[in-house]
């Protein structure tokens, strides 16, 4: 039997179980395992026949469909990082990742091809484009190579290179407090080891048919891949407009587990389930953020035998926390206890452990904490540092340091050892499960020539988690037209980070004693303005 430690062994050991089982489902396609497991190998033959070198970086600029998954473990066969990008993003936000990543080859289709073709002239390390469908004409894209999916796949069969399983595997990108979004760098050991972890407390098993509704480039939904693979189970993918998409695929998939982050649940809990449902569906699962309580209850009244699994988590360390079902009724607003091969600490900021209820840092170690991020030592080494010799887990005999990730957020633990979320240390805002930098919007803003000075931030939302909101003034002293400025960022941002509230103000904004914009006075004073007018 394969030993799983790189991530595409997930699909070769199940293959060598029970190689006729289903592993993939798309639309009215299903792939069995060992169907997925050759074409994973073809993929990967391909790039080893475009002579990429080991740990190159293959962007993924798809929805959700077999090639993205058999793109990317074939990429992690041949040795090279799959970068997976959201396929909602803009072509600006692709250019940047691929820029970023220094990626060689983007794997996307002819349909998606044109909202690149003002920008992948920027990305000087591209030199080969992967279409997946074929064009009317084929595009001329000056110094890259445009292949053929089917062409790639039937290459010659040649070997990856030599890995381990701590060797580069992906770079996810997420936002961060300031500025664009970073890469979180993860090996195969990462990847795997929160695999086996969370399939091992969800009970996964071959019989499951997992839905995989969020996007792959989210670590909570590539995880739908992965805890599937591992387990020998089935996935469903599905880009769905509306929440009764949602629902009508679990019932017609007898789908056993589904996870979502909280706006996609407030939206599936005012729908009416049907009863044979519970016959079928295992369990929920809720990331991304609080699932509000009313949410909950809502989807366990319609769902009185399908168990709940609340988690906590952050791209740096792919899963922390996850709170046991029978937990769901007695402490409803915990996050719960770590999960199954990881540590989760509280701390205070000389690195000491906090006492029971005090408020500290959350701070993660073990085999899921990720490689820092990409082309940044700055910002790796604010949240990616080595734990003091204090810290629960390390012995005074140590001499190399252990590093762990600090997640910037503020939580306590009661006297049973359950952990519950305060806030956010930084002005992140989270809306409709993505997190969003206020900085990523200003810039945007900026771009369009139509403001004067602008800043952005979050008021919390109901079923949001924050609506984005914007103060702005007009250019060179002109009235600020709000009209032309929603118009402008619906035509460059995606649809999550379009702002609920736009609000013109006269003359400069307000700086604090450093000479910068007082973000913070600002939002405060919005939230009292607005709290006063409902």
């Amino acid at each position: 039997m394969l030993n799983t430690t790189l991530l595409h062994e997930l699909i070769s050991a199940s293959a060598e179980r029970a190689p006729t089982s289903p592993a993939l489902t798309a639309g009215t396609t299903t792939l069995s395992y060992a169907d997925l497991d050759t074409q994973v190998g073809g993929f990967s033959s391909g790039l080893a026949g475009l002579g990429l070198e080991r740990g190159e970086r293959i962007g993924i600029f798809l929805e959700k469909r077999i090639e993205t998954v058999v793109a990317s473990f074939g990429s992690a066969r041949a040795g090279c990082a799959f970068v997976p990008i959201n396929p909602i993003l803009k072509g600006e936000q692709v250019m940047h990742i691929l820029r970023d990543c220094n990626a060689r080859v983007l794997v996307t289709s002819a349909e998606r091809l044109p909202l690149l073709a003002d920008t992948l002239s920027h990305c000087h390390d591209l030199r080969h484009v992967v279409l997946i469908t074929t064009p009317a004409t084929t595009p001329r894209l000056t110094g890259v190579n445009i292949v053929h999916w089917d062409d790639l796949l039937c290459a010659p069969g040649q070997p990856g290179h030599r890995i381990i399983d701590t060797d580069l595997l992906s770079i996810l990108y997420t936002s961060g407090s300031t500025g664009r979004p970073k890469g979180v760098v993860l090996s195969h050991r990462n990847m795997v080891a929160g695999a086996k972890s969370v399939a091992s407390y969800l009970g996964n098993n071959p019989d499951d048919t997992l839905l995989a509704a969020l996007p792959l480039s989210f670590d909570a939904g590539f995880s739908q891949l992965t805890t599937a693979f591992h387990s020998g189970a089935k996935v469903v993918l599905l880009n769905y407009l509306l929440p009764q998409d949602v629902l009508k695929t679990v019932v017609r998939e007898r789908v056993t587990g589904l996870t979502a982050v909280p706006p996609l649940y407030i939206q599936l809990a005012q729908l009416k389930w049907p009863a044979e449902v519970t016959d079928h569906l295992r369990y929920f699962a809720n990331t991304g953020g609080r699932m509000p309580l009313e949410t909950l209850r809502l989807l366990r009244s319609q769902l009185p035998e399908t168990k709940p699994f609340l988690m906590y988590g952050l791209t740096e360390a792919f899963r922390a926390t996850y709170l046991p079902p029978e937990q769901a009724d007695i402490r409803p607003d915990s996050i719960g206890k770590a999960i199954p091969n990881a540590e989760v600490m509280v701390l205070r900021e000389d690195g000491s452990e906090c006492s029971p209820n005090e408020p500290g840092e959350l701070v993660q170690r073990g085999a899921l904490v990720a490689m820092g991020y990409w082309n940044d030592p700055d910002k790796t080494a604010e949240r990616f540092k080595p734990l003091p010799n204090t810290a629960p887990g390390r012995q005074s005999g140590f001499v190399l340091p252990e590093i762990a990730v600090f997640s910037g957020d503020t939580v306590r633990r009661d006297e049973e050892g359950y952990l519950y979320f305060i806030g956010r240390r930084d002005e992140m805002m989270k809306t409709s499960g993505y997190r969003v930098s206020p900085t990523e919007v200003e810039e945007i803003l900026y771009s369009t020539q139509l403001v004067g000075e602008c800043i952005a931030f979050g008021v919390p939302h109901p079923s949001l988690g924050h609506s984005i909101c914007v103060i702005a003034s007009g250019k060179d002293g002109a009235p600020l037209d709000k009209a032309a400025l929603l118009s402008e960022c619906k035509r460059r941002m995606p649809a999550y980070m379009i702002p609920a509230a736009i609000e013109a103000h006269e003359g400069p904004l307000p700086r604090n004693p450093n000479g910068k914009i007082d973000r913070k006075a600002l939002s405060t004073e919005y939230e009292m303005a607005h709290r006063v007018q409902q």
